[in-house]
């Protein structure tokens, strides 16, 4: 995961498990954006998935996904994380 973490296009961040609620536990949510700037979001749960077109829901969804990067690690604190584990290996 380090290796991948390099890579340019590639973010990692960590939610600690201190943080015993955020909205990453609804399940995974992909936020996307067209080259013609016309954004989506995409949730799935167990039994359904379901894409959204409507600008309200999807700025809803981005606000959540906000909220939830600002409760994770940092970038930084998430790749010396993942370095302590490796060592601990």
């Amino acid at each position: 995961m380090l290796e991948i973490a390099e890579l340019r296009n590639v973010e990692i961040q960590i939610m600690p498990q201190v943080q015993e609620s955020h909205v990453g536990l609804h399940g995974p949510m992909r936020l996307l954006e067209t080259p013609e700037h016309r954004r989506f979001a995409y949730c799935e749960g167990q039994e359904s998935g379901q894409l959204f077109a409507e600008p309200k829901v999807v700025s809803t969804l981005q606000m959540r996904y906000a909220r939830m990067r600002s409760q994770a690690l940092t970038i930084k604190d998430s790749r010396g994380l993942l370095q302590r584990m490796r060592g601990a290996l």
